[in-house]
């Protein structure tokens, strides 16, 4: 596989792309050692960019480096799951918070269609999600913390997904579970609409407390 020929200076975050896709596809399995050589071998470039796009990864948390061992894709814990759960929690109980206060009547239609889009996705037997379904959740997401305009918040938050994607596992996988998220969705839509920052912000951390559990 070569790379498509790019400037210099874009070369570790293209490589950096392809190695995120692939742990995401579990073409490079979680716990297992990534090898450099084979990889810089494959997509025809030096050890240099490519070692620096495991530094990207590794501080987005989905790879880990060890010394003198070198680098590895980064396993999940429950823990680390829990975590995850906890930190996303406060970070966008809070940026519901500041979209209730702030956020134009144009950011919340934004967000209503993005939910009735949502409402709309066929669901799979037993009402679980589709990836389709998965996908626009995540754009929903998104693109609340991004209408609460707070970039350091934004990139934590990036981070923290990519971490749960790693995971390989949604609560929205969970049977029930897709029924009573758009369910909190609308709930939340409702405080946001009303200017309820602390409704708002109190719906969204048990949002990701159902989600939490449904994912155990």
């Amino acid at each position: 596989m070569s790379l498509p020929a790019l400037a210099p200076r874009a070369l570790y975050q293209e490589v950096a792309e392809h190695l995120r896709q692939r742990i995401f596809l579990r073409e490079l399995q979680p716990g297992s050692w990534i090898d450099e050589l084979r990889i810089a071998q494959e997509f025809g470039i030096s050890r240099t960019p490519l070692r620096e796009a495991l530094k990207v990864l590794a501080a987005e948390g989905l790879v880990t480096m060890k010394v003198r061992r070198g680098a590895y894709v980064t396993e999940v814990s429950d823990a680390d799951l829990a975590d995850v759960y906890h930190l996303l929690g406060l970070l966008e109980s809070d940026a519901a918070a500041a979209v209730a206060r702030h956020a134009t009547a144009a950011d919340l239609l934004e967000l209503e269609d993005l939910h009735r889009q949502l409402e709309n996705v066929p669901l799979v037997e037993k009402n679980t999600a589709t990836q389709a379904f998965l996908a626009l959740n995540v754009r929903f997401h998104a693109r609340l913390v991004l209408i609460a305009n707070n970039r350091r918040r934004e990139q934590m938050v990036n981070d923290l997904r990519k971490v749960m994607k790693l995971n390989g596992h949604s609560s929205l996988l969970k049977t029930g579970r897709i029924q009573q998220s758009l369910h909190e969705h609308r709930e939340l839509l409702a405080a946001l609409k009303a200017r309820d920052a602390d409704g708002a912000m109190k719906l969204m951390r048990e949002h990701f407390q159902s989600g939490f559990e449904a994912a155990l």
